[in-house]
């Protein structure tokens, strides 16, 4: 199956900026890097909901504007979805923007807390308990959405064959 468009979803440090460029030169496609990185390592990590609905809007415009000018596929490094379930981690509750969007990727690769974490000045939710609500909102998140999507388990070129299974359809 042929995916305009792949998003990786899930917690902190669970590989998915590391799997990206990868899936992006497999598939010769392009990554849409997290703009929430880039936003956190200029601004810090004391975020209101304004700054994940800018985080989220940035992010979803690029992505849009890739698609228009016929770049595909695109390999996102999350997207508003994912944002919103920041949003509910940070404030247990989130802007109704969030739950009205409706840019869906084609395929969301779920990646399970089965890595260590590792704290790079960004990331908020180390603690067990923390990562693992993560990931159950992300993982309540997609099948509320009702998106198509798998989940990427698993560690090195483990980890990189579950992506490939989930992609491939195998």
């Amino acid at each position: 199956m042929t995916f305009r468009t792949i998003c990786l979803h899930g917690p902190e440090s669970t590989g998915k900026s590391a799997i990206a460029p990868r899936l992006a030169a497999y598939l010769g496609g392009e990554v849409v890097e997290e703009y929430g990185r880039e936003y956190a390592e200029a601004r810090g990590t004391d975020f209101t909901m304004g700054d994940l609905l800018e985080i989220a809007k940035t992010h979803d415009a690029g992505v849009r504007t890739m698609l228009a000018a016929g770049i595909e596929p695109l390999i996102l490094d999350t997207d508003p979805l994912m944002t919103a379930v920041w949003a509910d981690m940070l404030f247990g509750q989130r802007d109704p923007w969030f739950d009205a969007w409706q840019g869906m990727a084609d395929l969301y690769l779920l990646f399970d807390i089965d890595l260590p974490w590792v704290a790079d000045g960004t990331r908020l939710f180390g603690s067990p308990d923390a990562r693992r609500r993560f990931f159950d909102l992300s993982r309540a998140e997609l099948e509320r959405r009702g998106v198509r999507w798998a989940l990427v388990r698993g560690e090195g070129e483990a980890r990189w064959a579950s992506v490939l299974r989930a992609v491939e359809g195998v």
